[in-house]
């Protein structure tokens, strides 16, 4: 089928477009924004139309030829996010019925009866009802907390979780919620785009379990294997007090915690499982929330470290992070990057990072080494006592002192993992690049991966001394790349 997705730069879109490529289906979408998705694995397999839902002319621009239409825009990091979702849905159905589309299909939230709803979810009720009502045949899914990395109600789970091992939080992390997996959300999505024209309705889409928001935190911490965290339900914090906590907390805008936050007093549970009636579960049935869990933080756990999006293998894991995601999704995955441009030539300036470590140093205060791999020695890890096997070649899966070689990429590119007694994982990444006008930029890279609250405690201990560490490293490297240049055979790896 020729679909059209709005909202291809949000997080469900992004991940829904390669499902239906995979189905078949021709896919165009619509981007206020088409430079968002430059770095998109997908980009060349479809049409990217630049275009506003609010204005009736993109959007009828947009819809021409197409037969099925998929809406997962929403506008809540907007102050008056109702009326704008509102007007563009009005425009949006209207057009539809134009364009003689055979199905719209839009992701909304669950609505429990008989309960005040936030704004957010009264909003997103009321855009459902905006398009069961036009003329064209509508799916609304209906969807809780969806699992995923890169969900803002993932993401705000994740942070608080992580960074507080002791949390005071409002009644209702006691309400019922039905999590459900990005990847069983995508695929009710993609069915739905085949369904006959004599469906107009809205399903609830929820996984396998029902579960607290306490629950889920103590889940969250159970497959992240963090200590057991104490909840304390107290009466006095209101949602927007709360709201408050988690922007101070989390990295998740105030925009966007405070609406989420709100939609945290009602329960939000299926009624039914109708949806089976017209789109079969995903093959092996619904993701149980611990496994859609596992799957988020799946990507980390597998070391799979870029040095940047667009070397980043492409995915078919809608639960893997993808380059649309916004910069505080993901997890604290915290950075030192440094660089610096030599005149040396980049074979020789990898003759100097193959060889580090062992006898010929870390070209930065080893006298902060030595110590740091004294402490590690008395923790019991691995200290600085393992050298190197070869003094200039190094070898994927090697010990290097406290490291281990993770990737190599000869001549470009190495990629070391910390096995040193670090509250979290860590990473060093050296790369090599050379220059059009000659010589090479090095490019050095310490990440870091935190586990719990002492973690992050950790890294921002240490942070006060990484100009002196990495910085002295930059500097020294070049430079011993650049006096191995002038004198043939040598190489002043012990230089520190």
């Amino acid at each position: 089928m020729r679909c059209v997705v709005f909202g291809a730069t949000g997080y469900i879109g992004g991940r829904l477009v390669p499902e239906l490529l995979a189905a078949g289906h021709s896919v165009a979408v619509l981007a206020r924004d088409p430079g968002k998705l430059d770095d998109v694995p997908w980009r060349d397999s479809v049409e990217v139309l630049r275009g506003d839902v609010t204005c009736a002319a993109d959007v009828r621009a947009a819809l021409a030829g197409r037969e099925v239409l998929y809406y997962l825009v929403h506008s809540l990091t907007h102050a008056d996010f109702t009326r704008i979702d509102r007007e563009a849905a009005e425009v949006v159905a209207a057009e539809a019925g134009r364009a003689g589309l055979s199905r719209m299909v839009y992701l909304g939230g669950i609505t429990p009866s008989g309960q005040t709803l936030s704004r957010h979810l009264a909003s997103r009720a009321e855009v459902g009802e905006i398009l069961l009502r036009s003329a064209t045949p509508t799916v609304v899914l209906r969807a809780a907390v969806i699992i995923g990395s890169g969900s803002a109600s993932f993401e705000m789970l994740r942070y608080l979780t992580e960074r507080l091992p002791v949390m005071v939080t409002p009644r209702w992390v006691r309400n019922r919620i039905q999590p459900i997996a990005v990847r069983d959300v995508v695929h009710y999505l993609t069915g739905a785009a085949g369904l006959p024209g004599s469906v107009n309705a809205a399903f609830d889409i929820g996984g396998p379990e029902v579960l607290t928001y306490r629950g889920m935190m103590r889940g969250y911490a159970e497959v992240a294997e963090l200590p057991h965290r104490l909840i304390v339900p107290v009466p006095v914090l209101t949602p927007w007090l709360s709201a408050q906590w988690v922007n101070l907390v989390t990295p998740v805008p105030r925009a966007i915690a405070v609406p989420l936050m709100e939609s945290l007093v009602n329960d939000v549970v299926c009624a039914d499982h109708r949806v089976a009636d017209h789109i079969p579960d995903p093959p092996g049935g619904l993701t149980p929330y611990r496994r859609a869990v596992g799957l988020a933080l799946q990507r980390v756990r597998a070391l799979d470290v870029p040095t940047r999006w667009s070397d980043a293998s492409p995915s078919d894991a809608p639960s893997d992070p993808l380059p649309t995601d916004p910069e505080w999704s993901g997890g604290s995955t915290y950075s030192d990057v440094r660089e610096r441009n030599t005149s040396a030539d980049p074979a020789i300036l990898w003759s100097v990072l193959e060889s580090i470590g062992g006898t010929n140093g870390w070209y930065s205060f080893p006298l902060a080494w030595a110590l740091r791999g004294w402490l590690d020695r008395l923790l019991g890890g691995a200290g600085l006592h393992r050298g190197r096997r070869h003094p200039n070649r190094l070898r994927e899966g090697e010990a290097l002192d406290w490291w281990r070689v993770e990737r190599l990429e000869r001549g470009h590119r190495i990629l070391l993992r910390a096995e040193m007694r670090v509250p979290g994982r860590a990473w060093l990444e050296l790369t090599v690049t050379p220059l059009a006008d000659g010589g090479a930029r090095y490019r050095q890279r310490a990440l870091f991966d935190p586990h719990g609250l002492a973690g992050h405690l950790y890294w921002h201990a240490i942070a006060p001394f990484h100009a002196a560490i990495f910085g002295g490293m930059v500097r020294n490297i070049t430079t011993a790349a650049e006096r191995s240049a002038t004198t043939p055979g040598s190489l002043i790896g012990h230089s520190k």
